[in-house]
């Protein structure tokens, strides 16, 4: 064995050993973003800040060195979501879309920020969008309540029991979904329908007062 094969492979073997090191200590922006959420989802908002925070640099530097990253884009936008900076959400979403324009996790979470902003007309073409793109996507269903919420603010409640039932369908364990389909439904008069998804709500949480007070109005005005 040669001497120079042997430096050869002294070198193969550090970067077999170094390699690991660098794939553990490489900055993880969706792993942030995720700490972040579950802090959120436990009240604890001021940690939760710290790894958005982090979520966001980690994605921009990313970005400053490939602006074709759309993993990037994506988890920025998430993040920003997450820190009600629905403005800088469409922002970079509009970048990211420059350079795929069907990526619709950025247009999904797109049309959520442009509902916030009370732009609603702008927030069901991301929605529809959304839908049409992936059908089968992770949030479809919040997509289609969110549709809902926009027809129900627009006093469109035939629409919106259309968007609400298609949701409640793909996510049927959440109590607010089934209570605004209740409200639609009574709105239009179908009481024991009203019935039906003001029960779901309370069923899944039997605290919720303004289900079981629409629970109690249907009933009595259903006969």
């Amino acid at each position: 064995m040669t001497i120079r094969f042997r430096i050869f492979l002294a070198g193969v073997l550090i970067l077999v050993c170094i390699f690991p090191v660098f794939s553990q200590t490489r900055p993880d922006a969706l792993r942030n973003y995720r700490v972040g959420r579950d802090l959120e989802a436990q009240n604890r908002m001021d940690e939760a800040s710290v790894y958005y925070n982090e979520a966001a640099r980690i994605c921009l530097n990313e970005i400053n060195q490939n602006t074709a990253s759309m993993d990037s884009y994506t988890v920025l936008t998430w993040t920003l979501q997450r820190q009600q900076k629905y403005q800088d959400v469409l922002d970079w979403g509009q970048r990211g879309l420059q350079i795929d324009p069907n990526d619709y996790r950025i247009i999904e979470i797109m049309g959520e920020a442009s509902f916030y902003l009370d732009d609603y007309n702008q927030s069901l073409a991301y929605m529809q969008r959304y839908v049409d793109s992936a059908p089968q996507g992770d949030r479809v269903s919040v997509a289609y309540f969110f549709m809902g919420e926009i027809y129900r603010l627009r006093n469109h409640y035939y629409r919106a029991d259309i968007a609400y039932t298609a949701a409640v369908r793909l996510e049927p364990n959440l109590p607010l979904w089934w209570y605004r389909l209740g409200t639609v439904r009574e709105n239009l008069g179908d009481y024991l329908p009203a019935v039906e998804a003001y029960q779901r709500a309370v069923n899944l949480n039997p605290n919720y007062r303004e289900a079981s007070d629409g629970l109690t109005r249907s009933r009595a005005r259903a006969g």
